[in-house]
């Protein structure tokens, strides 16, 4: 009778663990920690381009004449977009996720118009600082534009894993949710800039 008892407690424990092991806690786990890495890399190079600015900005003002409502605008669009508290948890609230999303988008657009209004100005162009300054922040746009993607396929994976079987039983149970990812909304700033000639 203590054999049998033996046999099966032997017998469940091995059931439990290879249960546990197959529940997908651990894969949640990891996924929701590569979601939040993604995350920050996202916003560590939103960060590098809103350091940028101040520098850009007084590098413009340098200009004579140069238009006041373009550097206005990106002052105002790197004020707001720097004024959202930037933490892991924002990836997981959509209202707030859209709400950095579009004020990124914005000043991406001032970027682009203050650019644009720059070609008209040929001594500004001229200087070894604006030139540095936009090679910069371009090389920064492009940054931006891979880490998003790989936040995109990381978020992609994670929602993938807690919509599938066996972890969506586990996922309802710690109450693992699907993660909202970024979407491109019309209007908002990732528009290009207008050229007239």
């Amino acid at each position: 009778m203590q054999r049998i008892r033996s046999v099966a407690l032997v017998f469940f424990v091995s059931f439990a663990a290879l249960s546990l092991a197959g529940c997908g806690y651990n894969d949640i786990q990891a996924r929701d920690e590569a979601v939040k890495a993604a995350f920050s890399e996202i916003s560590n190079q939103y960060q590098r381009r809103a350091d940028l600015i101040p520098n850009l900005v007084e590098t413009v003002k340098g200009a004579a004449d140069f238009e006041k409502e373009t550097l206005e605008a990106v002052v105002e669009a790197r004020s707001r977009a720097t004024s959202i508290e930037v933490t892991p948890e924002l990836a997981n609230d959509p209202a707030a996720l859209q709400k950095f999303m579009d004020a990124q988008g914005q000043l991406s657009s001032a970027l682009s118009r203050l650019f644009a209004v720059a070609e008209a100005y040929p001594q500004l162009r001229a200087t070894d600082a604006f030139r540095d300054l936009q090679a910069q922040i371009e090389g920064t746009e492009n940054r931006i534009t891979v880490a998003r993607g790989r936040y995109i396929e990381t978020v992609q994976g994670y929602n993938t894993l807690v919509r599938s079987f066996p972890a969506v039983l586990t996922a309802k149970v710690i109450g693992a949710e699907p993660k909202p990812t970024f979407e491109a909304r019309a209007g908002v700033g990732d528009e290009p800039p207008e050229v007239r000639f």
